[in-house]
């Protein structure tokens, strides 16, 4: 598979986005023909019948599998968080690494429930970005590096990736991200996040419309805005969601910051989120508009705003359920009903 190397220039990644593969239609084809054999009326499940063509027009398969699905969460944090844009501190982070390793979160439960494999990536969390309301988050070779990394943490024969992140201060950084590419200004595009009170608030949406200010005459272009105004784990899920549509792996999104790596990529590239879903909606921030913009019906709406690819993981479980009800369903003809009744 194509890696990025540490401080490759952003052309770099614009040529591996032209090399992305399509879906293959044959095995798509095949899902559908057999789907027309099961045991059932036709369209009677709905998008469970969508996701088993999905699943097998990415991964190339004709009869699809979900036999290894991971979730990676990517940790990081940002240096706007000085400014009181969260209602905790940075310390968090850590914490909530600790807290997973330890299996205490929600989404290890979550994983636990329904048999998916788990994965936290630390990036350099002692090493917050730069305040981007004063100076870019990161730098080109930082952003390319970190992209990278995020790349070489889809690998062990994931057969679905969910994508999730932690950390303090990335809801901030993803209604800047919103903000640089579709216009308007930060009481648009952010929510509480972590549930900030009114003066938090405020001076989260002070921030990023500082950053939009400072960094407007850098906007035009969509690795620009990763750089100036992303965080390490938005950068890193980009990386992830090309890595996987090279190798075949199609992708679950989690909420309204996964949202805002996947939002980098489709404008960059209108094609390059075609093999993934939404995997909820979120009750953060102007996250439903994103999603209409991306094209992404999102599989769940629970009224979830937590992250860690809790949302995700529960569309995770439906993928599943929709690829063993497409393998393990009898045709008429095997179980000797008449379709004509």
């Amino acid at each position: 598979m194509p890696v990025l190397a540490s401080g490759l220039p952003f052309d770099d990644v614009r040529a591996l986005l032209r090399s992305m593969p399509g879906p293959d239609r044959l095995a798509a084809d095949a899902v559908a023909a057999r789907d027309r054999a099961l045991t059932k009326p036709q369209g009677s499940l709905g998008r469970l019948e969508e996701l088993a063509m999905w699943m097998a027009a990415w991964q190339g398969k004709s009869k699809p599998s979900c036999a290894r699905p991971l979730v990676c969460v990517f940790a990081a944090n940002h240096g706007v968080a000085q400014h009181g844009v969260s209602a905790f501190p940075q310390s968090v982070t850590q914490q909530m690494l600790e807290n997973f390793a330890a299996g205490g979160a929600a989404i290890n439960q979550i994983c636990a429930a329904f048999d998916l494999g788990f994965k936290v990536f630390d990036l350099a969390l002692d090493l917050p970005t730069q305040d981007f309301t004063q100076r870019p988050a990161l730098d080109e070779k930082a952003t390319v590096a970190t992209m990278a990394f995020g790349m070489e943490a889809v690998s062990g024969g994931a057969d679905l990736l969910i994508l999730g992140e932690m950390g303090i201060g990335n809801t901030t950084s993803a209604a800047a991200i919103y903000a640089a590419l579709y216009g308007g200004g930060a009481l648009h595009w952010a929510g509480r996040g972590t549930g900030v009170d009114s003066d938090g608030y405020a001076r989260k949406l002070m921030a990023i419309d500082m950053a939009i200010d400072l960094h407007k005459g850098h906007l035009n272009d969509p690795l620009e805005v990763l750089s100036r105004v992303g965080g390490r784990e938005i950068a890193a899920l980009c990386g992830a969601i090309i890595a996987a549509r090279l190798q075949r792996i199609p992708v679950v999104l989690d909420g309204y910051v996964v949202t805002a790596a996947a939002a980098i990529l489709h404008a960059l590239d209108p094609t390059a989120l075609d093999h993934c879903v939404a995997g909820h909606l979120s009750a953060e921030g102007a996250h439903q508009e994103v999603l209409v913009r991306l094209g992404k019906v999102p599989l769940l709406a629970l009224d979830m705003r937590l992250g860690e690819a809790t949302g995700a993981a529960l569309a995770a479980a439906m993928i599943k359920a929709a690829v063993a009800t497409h393998n393990g369903m009898a045709t008429f003809a095997q179980a000797k009903v008449s379709p004509q009744g």
